[in-house]
């Protein structure tokens, strides 16, 4: 039965990529043993099919790039999908400050808003922290929208 198990954690993986914690609660909930749950995972991490930095590496990546999410958010997401610590720090690691401003610059501009006034530039903020910027990076992507000129 593990084999079973096995097979059936591959087709998942084929279909999306997952977490170790996801994989495992799939597996389980499809009714296969603890032991078995274990041996397959454990393979799946042997043969490279498994791997949970490789998968916050690329979930954060495509979050940044596709949604324009900041680091905040991508670490809750990650730890909500069952993620340790230190994947998500290592995917998490090495984008400059300047970067994210960059991004959330971006994601402002996008949104088209004018940011005169305290209570748009209120707004922006809020968007911002809420998209998962730190409040840091969140004003200096304010000011410089808000700036003469703007961006």
């Amino acid at each position: 039965m593990a084999a079973d198990a096995l097979e059936r954690a591959l087709e998942a993986l084929a279909r999306k990529e997952r977490t170790t914690a996801e994989l495992e609660r799939w597996l389980t909930g499809r009714g296969f043993e603890p032991e078995e749950v274990a041996a397959a995972i454990a393979r799946l991490v042997e043969i490279g099919e498994l791997d949970d930095a490789r998968f916050a590496r690329r979930y954060a990546e495509d979050k940044r790039e596709l949604r324009g999410w900041g680091p905040e958010r991508i670490r809750e997401t990650l730890t909500a999908r069952g993620l340790e610590a230190e994947p998500i720090e290592a995917a998490l690691a090495g984008e400059a400050h300047g970067d994210q401003v960059e991004r959330a610059v971006g994601l402002l501009e996008r949104r088209g808003e004018a940011l005169e006034g305290d209570a748009s530039r209120g707004r922006a903020l809020a968007y911002l922290v809420r998209r998962g910027y730190d409040s840091e990076v969140a004003y200096a992507a304010v000011r410089r929208c808000a700036a003469p000129g703007g961006a």
